[in-house]
């Protein structure tokens, strides 16, 4: 009796937190838009003179976008014999990035909304936090080497300097630093962090969490480097809608500047 009153509370407390979360994003979904909103008419001004061929060549970019972070976690479902419907993905990368959006938080409340929604798809969450951390190492690892292709660009083109050298080997130590922390702390687990730090509840949730991804997955390195791949190609897409959308206005770059500033926003 006890335990199944625990599972009740338990699903209660998890539903009302669902609850609050999506009235949480709406709210802040309305916010934004107040916020912005005369960013909005200017937006639409700009449409009014842009080319709508560029423009669907935009957008076509940006669909593959979401369609390669929807096939990073399918490869990793499927690797953790956990496979969900690319149809069922890819709207779930819209709802990640609703939520990156009108909660600014790091990319926080996207990942509660990622690895919640998996598990409700039927996926060990386990797989889903794995899924969850290996997206995170790919991204990191592909943004440390097109950081370094940055570099390249800029001296090439002769357009380098010592500030944005710096700039970018800073960058560049905090996206080699990260993938290697979490792999550290999945590898290491709570025995090796100070004791004054896991008396924080969230804390002691967070190791709890990378603790239950399975270490085949996490730290399966042929894995890594398919999820790298497709998230570099992510950074290109992206990088192809900011030159596609330049073209859209009548202004002629060339590709690497979009690449360029790209990765340096």
């Amino acid at each position: 009796m006890a335990t199944a009153k625990r599972q009740i509370d338990t699903q209660e407390i998890v539903s009302s937190w669902r609850s609050w979360l999506l009235a949480l994003l709406l709210v802040a979904a309305l916010i934004t838009a107040i916020i912005h909103w005369g960013d909005v008419k200017k937006f639409a001004a700009l449409m009014a003179q842009s080319n709508p061929l560029w423009l669907i060549v935009a957008a076509g970019l940006q669909v593959l976008t979401y369609g390669g972070l929807a096939a990073q976690w399918g490869i990793a479902l499927r690797k953790g014999r956990t496979p969900v419907s690319w149809t069922e993905l890819f709207r779930l990368t819209l709802a990640k990035h609703f939520a990156d959006q009108v909660i600014p938080t790091a990319g926080v409340s996207g990942n509660v909304v990622l690895v919640d929604r998996l598990v409700r798809l039927g996926v060990k969450r386990g797989s889903a936090v794995a899924t969850l951390l290996l997206q995170i190492i790919a991204y990191y690892i592909s943004y440390a080497l097109g950081a370094l292709w940055v570099l390249v660009v800029l001296w090439w083109k002769d357009r380098s300097s010592l500030l944005l050298t710096i700039s970018v080997l800073v960058f560049l130590i905090v996206a080699a630093g990260v993938p290697a922390l979490i792999l550290w702390l999945h590898r290491r687990g709570q025995e090796r962090i100070p004791k004054w730090v896991m008396k924080w509840s969230k804390v002691r949730n967070f190791f709890k969490l990378v603790g239950e991804a399975p270490g085949e997955l996490v730290r399966d390195p042929r894995l890594i480097a398919w999820l790298t791949l497709f998230n570099a190609l992510v950074f290109l897409a992206d990088a192809g809608t900011m030159h596609a959308c330049l073209l859209a206005l009548g202004v002629h770059a060339p590709l690497s500047a979009s690449y360029v500033a790209f990765m340096m926003a």
